[in-house]
């Protein structure tokens, strides 16, 4: 156990420092909702259906990055990110408001998954699908998600901030189970979800890798957005226990998911096309035809080609005003890669620049009440751990 009498100095962020931002985050949020809610009725349900999916699915997979990687910290009793954890706990623990911006697809259920009034005997692919695709047990398994997840991200950040109080080593103790329980219910929530949500718009399509493709996009576009948030402190004076080295790790994990996601991407890609089965090619014909063409060629050079020879370098990977547009692009291409699964099943033959504008307001809408959240929640409790046992590893960390 380390000495906390050598621990630095407590942070807790001044609200003052923020201004009106909280404001402008939640009028733009109830804005971007209200825009979006509007819109249904001007665009129709259906391509409201279909964006707010986008939406949501973007911001599903950043949280659910975060739980991942809240969960192994402690899984593997990591020392270097204990100055970082509280900012990923922040995160994380949002995962529970998703669950209220999920009601509206509840709505929708029979727009965006078709086999939802496909009688039996219609289909004989749905048969063979059932019961998985049915009414009770879609529903079940998104309450599952949400209370499993809910109460790990939960858990993890309570035990956390109380041992900032009374430096309780069994903080520590408890939270290793949860990490250790905690990943693989992460990993099948993602999978399951993306499963459900995700590929479940065109029931007939499958594939074996959809869960680890969702993954892969997930934990490196969530290390990016730590990695905005913890520069973004320390730009405002904070966070000084955070060094290039920490970064470096950082900067290192956003590369292994770059190449990851690449390898995960390309083997899909390779099996069904070579496999050339109707119901797993269809997939692909869509999104390399009309304008879905050109999205799908610049997902694989700005989600590999370019970010990769630049992350290969310490020279930006230690360096947080470099790695910051890094991650910014990341981030990015999380963005499009999010676009490209959901709205071409609706607009097969291409998209227009209504869909792009249309698809702005649910992400504004979510968003910015996320972030007001977020920084409700930043403002509550110390910037880092104070009491962890491994703060001094942290603090003296090289790598």
């Amino acid at each position: 156990m380390s000495d906390h009498a050598h621990a630095p100095e407590a942070e807790k962020f001044d609200p003052s420092k923020l201004g009106g931002l909280p404001n402008v985050l939640l009028g733009a949020g109830v804005a971007g909702l209200a825009v979006t809610a509007v819109g249904a009725f001007v665009v129709g349900k259906e391509q409201f259906a279909y964006t707010y999916l986008f939406a949501f699915s973007f911001f599903f997979t950043l949280i659910m990055g975060a739980s991942f990687w809240n969960c192994l910290h402690h899984a593997t009793d990591s020392e270097w990110s204990v100055v970082i954890r509280r900012q990923v706990e922040n995160v994380a623990s949002l995962f529970p408001v998703l669950f209220v911006f999920f009601l509206p697809l509840l709505g929708c259920v029979s727009i965006l998954w078709k086999w939802w009034d496909v009688q039996p005997g219609v289909d004989v692919l749905l048969d063979e699908k059932q019961p998985y695709l049915s009414h009770w047990f879609f529903l079940l398994r998104v309450a599952l998600y949400f209370v499993v997840v809910s109460w790990i991200v939960t858990s993890l950040r309570r035990h956390s901030t109380k041992q900032d109080e009374d430096g309780a080593a069994s903080h520590s103790l408890t939270m290793r189970k949860l990490g250790i329980g905690g990943i693989p219910a992460v990993a099948l929530t993602i999978t399951f979800a993306g499963f459900d949500w995700l590929m479940g718009l065109d029931y007939h399509w499958f594939s074996t890798m959809w869960g680890v493709y969702l993954f892969a996009g997930a934990a490196g576009s969530s290390m990016s957005l730590i990695v905005l948030i913890i520069t973004a402190l320390k730009a405002k004076g904070y966070l000084k226990v955070v060094n290039s080295e920490h970064y470096h790790i950082m900067g290192k994990f956003m590369l292994a998911f770059t190449i990851f996601w690449a390898y995960i991407g390309y083997s899909q890609y390779m099996l069904i096309w070579y496999a050339n089965i109707p119901e797993e090619t269809v997939y692909f014909i869509i999104r390399n035809q009309g304008n879905w063409n050109f999205l799908s060629t610049a997902l694989v050079v700005c989600r590999f080609f370019l970010p990769f020879p630049v992350l290969l370098t310490q020279w930006v990977k230690k360096a947080p005003e470099r790695l910051r547009y890094v991650a910014m692009w990341i981030i990015g291409v999380q963005l499009l890669d999010i676009f490209v699964i959901v709205i071409p099943t609706l607009k097969k033959t291409g998209f227009s620049f209504l869909d792009v504008a249309y698809a702005i307001c649910p992400l504004v809408g979510i968003g910015g009440i996320l972030a007001w959240l977020f920084l409700k929640k930043l403002t509550a409790n110390y910037l880092f751990p104070t009491k962890d046992p491994r703060l001094a590893g942290s603090l003296n960390l090289h790598n």
